[in-house]
């Protein structure tokens, strides 16, 4: 959840989730508050609390994440909002002003929630809690520049669950870094004997990985006889295992020719002779089969 502020898989420094974890107790002081201060205090308090928020998408600017130049842009808008807001509490205008741009704060603010909750959905399980966020900091800030939220005690309310939600997003982020964060150093030392046995064992690994593998040295030709190619190993070192049963089949046809050993060759038809029976049955099993070429016996004896 860092991404916009939290999408915790792009994040590139783990240190990140103190700071996080601060802001979401920060936010939630805010939060609690707000809601104690008066209604004519309303004005006065929207501008820090704004630029709070700007602080804390700097924090995450620095962070190195994927979009930090996404945070960098919010913190700069919010920056300038939170200006104008302060600007506004000192001339002492009403509260129509304050309300507007808090609204314009949160509806930013959550757009950005969902739009990363939705583009993290596959990489960050709490992604939905995001954008649940968000389309409540939508719905609030849309509340907040409406016509309905014109009074002193409305805009102290907004400012008040504005804090709880970020606190809660804050505090998802940084526990979800301090779940991700890579283990000490110490925890990876092995024992002196555990260590040399692993050492022996991924030499063992690397020496039978980088060993030579033996190839066929000799290759059929058309009219039987072999040739020795001592360049048909790099040749064919990285043949399929099917060309390799291949070759090595005429490899053994063309040896088999040099034995004088020879046989049908693939798909000839065998000749039966005629006087060959074929036993039906296991009666005839036993008695040997006519040679070809042989005398039959006379039908008398």
């Amino acid at each position: 959840m860092l991404s916009s502020g939290s999408a915790p898989l792009t994040v590139k420094r783990a240190s990140i989730w103190g700071f996080l974890l601060f802001a979401a107790a920060a936010w939630l002081v805010i939060g609690w508050a707000v809601l104690r201060l008066e209604p004519r205090d309303a004005a006065a308090v929207a501008g820090p609390v704004v630029l709070f928020g700007a602080v804390c998408e700097g924090l995450r600017t620095l962070a190195g994440t994927k979009t930090w130049w996404l945070n960098a842009g919010l913190a700069v808008l919010f920056a300038a909002t939170g200006g104008v807001l302060l600007a506004e509490a000192g001339s002492g205008s009403s509260f129509t002003a304050p309300a507007s741009l808090v609204g314009w704060y949160l509806l930013v603010r959550g757009a950005v929630d969902v739009a990363v909750g939705f583009m993290t959905r596959g990489q960050d399980r709490v992604w939905g809690l995001l954008v649940t966020v968000g389309v409540l900091e939508t719905g609030l800030g849309f509340f907040s520049a409406s016509p309905f939220a014109r009074a002193a005690d409305l805009v102290l309310v907004v400012l008040g669950a504005l804090g709880i939600l970020r606190a809660v997003a804050d505090l998802v982020t940084a526990l979800r870094l301090r779940e991700m964060a890579p283990p000490r150093r110490d925890v990876l030392e092995l024992p002196p004997e555990r260590a040399a046995g692993v050492a022996g064992y991924a030499a063992g690994l690397a020496d039978g990985e980088g060993a030579p593998r033996s190839r066929a040295r000799h290759r059929a030709r058309p009219g039987g006889s072999t040739v020795t190619e001592p360049a048909a190993v790099g040749r064919h070192a990285q043949d399929s295992f099917h060309d390799h049963v291949v070759r090595t089949t005429a490899d053994l046809d063309a040896m088999l020719a040099q034995a004088g050993i020879t046989g049908p060759r693939p798909g000839t038809a065998v000749e039966v002779p005629p006087d060959v029976v074929v036993p039906d049955s296991p009666a005839g099993v036993e008695r040997p089969l006519p040679v070809a070429g042989a005398e039959r016996p006379a039908a008398g004896r």
